[in-house]
């Protein structure tokens, strides 16, 4: 695919589930709020299966995209590897063609100028797969930003919901 191709493309992302994290975050807010206070300390107790049960759910909730994205992620570093045994073997090739040919004395010159076009085209085809793995990466980073901005703006307007309920800051203690 060619970076024309690529750039007519247009990325559509898919708005994630925030009303369901919300709820998810709300009902961990109300948890550790409603948690009694341990008697003669700061501590709190808390009901440890019932927080470990949100926490699940609120991590099977997390919008696709970071699944994606970290997916990407990995996918991008094994195709860059893929493609650089790939170059590598390409590259072995050349030479090891490149040698064959020169030891025939009557075509030394055209195994050496074959022998660095391979080269050259390797170097290239390998440049190039880099820059569309990484330019790819880059995408995958993009919109895995978008959503957790998009997710820091929620909790921080939802802590500021509940600061503003309960008269301004918690206080230490």
């Amino acid at each position: 695919m060619s970076d024309e191709d690529l750039d007519r493309q247009e990325a559509v992302p898919v708005p994630p589930r925030l009303g369901e994290l919300q709820e998810l975050v709300d009902e961990l807010i109300l948890a550790v709020e409603g948690a009694r206070n341990v008697p003669l300390s700061s501590s709190v107790m808390l009901d440890r299966n019932q927080l470990l049960d949100m926490l699940y759910r609120l991590r099977d909730e997390l919008p696709d995209e970071l699944r994606a994205a970290r997916w990407m992620v990995r996918e991008r570093e094994a195709f860059v590897a893929r493609t650089n045994e790939k170059a590598r073997e390409l590259l072995e090739r050349a030479r090891q063609r490149s040698e064959q040919m020169v030891s025939e004395s009557y075509i030394v010159k055209e195994a050496v100028e074959e022998a660095n076009s391979l080269i050259r085209r390797a170097e290239a085809e390998g440049t190039r797969i880099r820059l569309e793995a990484e330019d790819e990466a880059e995408r995958a980073y993009e919109s895995a930003e978008g959503v957790l901005v998009d997710l820091l703006a929620q909790v921080r307007r939802v802590r500021s919901e509940l600061h503003q309920a309960r008269g301004g800051p918690a206080e230490a203690g």
